[in-house]
């Protein structure tokens, strides 16, 4: 059984860099046509996809959040981590962690396989 796990700061400050990192056990990050991604859920909202790492390193990122988001990996730590940068009040969200294989959508999160928890970030000073 594949199990996620996000870890990072539960607060960052404006103007400041959230950085978030999954660690996964169970499987592997390199695990042939997988995919790897971050979601978010802003208080009172709908679930954002906001971009996805696949099994051969490749990234994708959702338009709207492309220019200040990264996804990156450590393949010896089977983690990848995610980075948004220029915070404001407005990335205030449970960032979650989600894997899906090829073929699926990465806008329906029904098509996910395995998710972790989630982790509450607050942007604020």
């Amino acid at each position: 059984q594949v199990q996620l796990q996000e870890s990072g700061p539960g607060l960052v400050k404006p103007s400041q860099t959230l950085s978030l990192t999954c660690t996964v056990s169970g499987g592997s990050i390199t695990t042939d046509y997988y995919y790897w991604s971050w979601i978010r859920q802003p208080p009172g909202k709908g679930l954002e996809w906001m971009g996805a790492i696949g099994y051969s390193g490749s990234t994708y990122y959702s338009p709207s959040l492309k220019s200040r988001t990264s996804i990156s990996r450590d393949t010896s730590k089977n983690q990848f981590t995610l980075q948004l940068s220029f915070v404001t009040p407005e990335d205030t969200a449970v960032y979650y962690c989600a894997s899906l294989s090829a073929g699926s959508s990465w806008w329906e999160p029904d098509e996910y396989d395995y998710w972790g928890q989630g982790t509450q970030v607050t942007v604020s000073s």
